[in-house]
């Protein structure tokens, strides 16, 4: 079933979905995303050894076949990465109507604890997970002021913490060069967590 059909079928509204349907399509839609992940990482690797293969080999018409190859696994590569994008906002929806849903239950408000979720602002999450300038972190911003889910109550089931935010440096400064390899990077990671852990201790 399509997601969308499936989130706004008549039959079960999103008022009505229970804990363990939106987790078994959450579910789902994390092994998809899984897949598509380890295949953007298996096209990276045919292509790095392209590029290696295409550096060793002076003669022009092998040359042109490698780079025909490449061109072709990073067409597959980018129509993968629209697709991940697209699976990840919509395991982000459904992860957030069951943290919802969970919420709603331990405070004991009963099935109409939910916030109202209105045909328009249901277009409007369909167009910001088909749209593919709108990154995951993007849409988490958006999704998260439609479905009115505080900042601060949230952060800790969903959010990045401050330890994960210094690894995302740290590969950020892998990208610009400024980390030579893995290893230096896990050490600054472990260094830097370290650090933050004990500046929040």
């Amino acid at each position: 079933m399509n997601f969308f059909t499936w989130l706004t079928t008549k039959r079960k509204t999103l008022a009505t979905m229970s804990v363990s349907e939106l987790r078994a399509q959450e579910m789902l839609l994390e092994n998809e995303r899984n897949r598509m992940q380890a295949k953007m990482g298996k096209l990276a690797g045919e292509k790095q050894k392209i590029v290696e293969r295409g550096a060793k080999e002076k003669t022009p018409e092998l040359r042109r076949t490698f780079a025909q190859q490449f061109d072709l696994l990073h067409t597959e590569q980018m129509m993968i990465g629209r697709h991940l994008n697209i699976r990840s906002k919509e395991l982000l929806t459904v992860s957030r109507l069951r943290m919802l849903r969970e919420s709603s239950q331990r405070s004991r408000l009963g099935a109409g604890a939910l916030p109202t979720i209105r045909e328009g602002d249901l277009a409007t999450i369909e167009r910001l997970i088909e749209n593919d300038k709108i990154t995951s972190e993007m849409y988490q911003e958006r999704l998260d002021e439609i479905l009115q889910i505080g900042v601060a109550a949230d952060e800790a089931a969903a959010g990045v913490s401050p330890a994960a935010q210094e690894l995302l440096k740290v590969w950020n400064d892998m990208d610009a060069g400024l980390i030579k390899d893995t290893n230096a990077a896990f050490d600054e990671a472990e260094k830097r967590v370290r650090e933050q852990h004990a500046a929040e201790g």
